[in-house]
């Protein structure tokens, strides 16, 4: 865990997620926490992430997603040398498939 974001109102943010239970929930609390922007941008890495564990080509990513290759390439090394939040949520979503 990066202990440049460990504070106190990090950690009441991620309470205040914690507590949404439905897709619209989420959509109510980040149409207000978050500028649209933001939460596109939120959801482009998840989506560049999602391509990259499939093993799509930065070409075919930055083609489906609109992400810069600069974007692709820092979702890439949070796959591969970040705090593994990505394979933890990926693995819960394979096993919820199951």
């Amino acid at each position: 865990m990066n202990k440049k974001i460990k504070t106190d109102a990090v950690d009441h943010l991620f309470q205040a997620i914690l507590t949404l239970k439905t897709p619209d929930e989420c959509y109510a609390f980040f149409e207000d926490v978050c500028t649209v922007n933001e939460l596109l941008s939120l959801s482009q890495r998840y989506e560049v992430a999602k391509m990259l564990r499939e093993k799509r080509t930065y070409l075919d990513i930055a083609e489906k997603t609109g992400a810069s290759t600069a974007t692709i390439s820092r979702v890439n090394r949070s796959l591969n040398y970040g705090s593994d939040g990505y394979d933890m949520v990926f693995a819960r979503l394979m096993k919820e498939e199951e």
